[in-house]
């Protein structure tokens, strides 16, 4: 028998832990064990307890084999994702085995424990309950008193034989020491499992980003490498798998408007109805207004209209609206559009990420608008970043909506971002709005730099704003130097002269 008709022998059981299966091509490999190594914090416990929920959704019982915390303080503390543990203790679907040092009891030695009682507690919880699914945290607790390696190697083989000789799936936690260095404490834990899955919650610049990889499956395949996760209220462990996005979406011929005849006019006709829309620009040079328009542009055409704001609040936004003829409130009212205000620091860039899908997943607009992603920057480190653009361009483009993203260039004259060094290879238009300086004053240009597929006008055009919104007016003309943000005007006389001489071929 060849080693891929073997592979197909071994049975996957679904967690049901949002993106895990995804990741792991099916699930876990089903009657084995799995450990789930992590440092201090990474969240081992938080999935060892979705694990055996996941599966009690699906009519599978499960049994928690507890060492550290008693299980009062593990359903008080799994509270917060709204799993009721002792309801479902109450139905026969949970139960504990609980192994927690006791209050006053003496520290065990070397010889002293006796790992024959525990396994037979084990087997007699998972018998009564017909649990197939078993999670056991954490095994540092056990082996912490024990001196010996060969010891500790005899116990763990002894204990995934057990399990094994039961038909469970299970899931064993071991804590390690560093993010990147052994894979467990007593580095024998990871050769006794069948897999093993790695939980990370590393410092990088000062800020915190979970990750996940699944190091061994043994006999079966998975996706390498790391993928980032993050814990959410009423949820659990949720982890966005930025490898199953696919470059699969339809793309529509279909052109939606800007909100702005002129703008229209630059782009050929419109935005395409499932296009990524770049606008950068200083602060003040009317970002937030083209979000405006182009909010106000879909509920004309009777779109619904999503906006994530990162910067303003709620009352500025509408009084902004109403500074430029466009009724936020009304629009509210008739249900075509939504307004969410979050200050970027309220949680990580992943829990972003996964709340602004969810809002989408339920409002179901056709246009979205999020304003400012350079807000965003704030929170993450650059690969995060970068990894949350992927996921929500991808996400909008798959549910074939108009994506609309502000970008803050860092000076007043332009000059690129790191937010437009993420987004715009994966944006199918760019628009620039700079400050031109000219004779002592300041004006303001728009430019389309970029539109996929599409014919559009490359002048940079004038464009001056009042209470009806963006005007935009003719090209400039005898000025260079406005997108590198060093404006420079020339007189007719050298113009002419220029072209002259472009006509000699000198």
């Amino acid at each position: 028998m060849s080693q891929d008709n073997e592979q197909d022998f071994i049975e996957k059981l679904e967690t049901g832990i949002p993106g895990f299966d995804f990741l792991s091509e099916g699930g876990l490999p089903k009657g084995r064990a799995t450990l789930i190594a992590g440092s201090a914090g990474s969240a081992k416990t938080v999935f060892a307890c979705q694990f055996l929920i996941e599966g009690i959704k699906k009519g599978e019982n499960g049994v928690f084999v507890t060492f550290e915390e008693p299980p009062k303080a593990i359903r008080k503390n799994m509270r917060g994702f709204g799993w009721k543990i002792k309801q479902w203790e109450e139905e026969r679907k949970w139960a504990f085995v609980d192994a927690s040092p006791q209050p006053g009891e003496k520290p065990m030695v070397s010889g002293e424990y006796d790992l024959g009682a525990l396994l037979a507690r084990i087997e007699y919880a998972i018998n009564k309950y017909k649990a197939q699914r078993v999670s056991m945290d954490s095994l540092g607790a056990i082996f912490s008193h024990l001196e010996d390696s060969a010891q500790v190697r005899s116990d763990l083989f002894r204990l995934a034989s057990a399990l094994r000789e039961l038909e469970v799936t299970a899931i064993l936690t071991a804590e390690r020491i560093e993010e990147y260095g052994e894979i467990s404490r007593f580095g024998v834990e990871e050769f006794v499992a069948d897999n093993v899955v790695i939980l990370r919650n590393v410092l990088m610049d000062e800020k915190r980003r979970r990750t996940i990889e699944i190091l061994k499956y043994r006999g079966t395949d998975h996706q390498k490498g790391e993928f980032p996760f993050t814990i959410i209220s009423g949820k659990g462990v949720v982890i966005i798998p930025l490898s199953a996005i696919e470059l699969e979406q339809r793309s529509s011929n279909i052109r939606i408007t800007s909100g702005s005849h002129e703008l229209d006019n630059m782009c050929g006709g419109g935005f395409f109805r499932d296009s990524i829309i770049l606008v950068s620009g200083a602060t003040g040079t009317g970002k937030t207004l083209m979000v405006t328009e182009f909010m106000a542009g879909g509920v004309k055409n009777d779109e619904r209209c999503l906006v994530f704001a990162f910067e303003e609040s709620r009352e500025q936004l509408f009084r902004n609206a109403t500074g430029w003829g466009v009724d936020f409130h009304q629009m509210e009212k008739e249900g075509k559009l939504k307004v969410v205000c979050r200050y970027p620091e309220t949680t990580g860039l992943e829990n972003h990420l996964i709340n602004m899908k969810d809002i989408i997943e339920e409002f179901k607009p056709n246009r979205v608008a999020v304003d400012s992603l350079s807000a965003l920057e704030r929170v993450s480190n650059l690969k995060g970043f970068r990894e949350f653009i992927i996921g929500l361009t991808s996400f909008i483009k798959q549910k074939e909506i108009g994506g609309l993203f502000t970008s803050t260039t860092p000076n007043l004259l332009g000059g690129s971002s790191i937010t437009e060094g993420h987004i715009s290879t994966i944006t199918d238009s760019i628009i620039l709005l700079r400050y031109v300086e000219m004779y002592g004053e300041m004006r303001r240009g728009i430019t389309v730099l970029k539109m996929r597929g599409s014919m559009h006008d490359k002048d940079i055009r004038e464009f001056s704003i009042d209470n009806t919104g963006m005007h935009i007016d003719k090209p400039f003309r005898n000025v260079t130097g406005i997108l590198s943000g060093t404006p420079t005007y020339t007189t007719q006389n050298e113009v002419d002269r220029l072209s002259g001489l472009f006509e000699e071929g000198v």
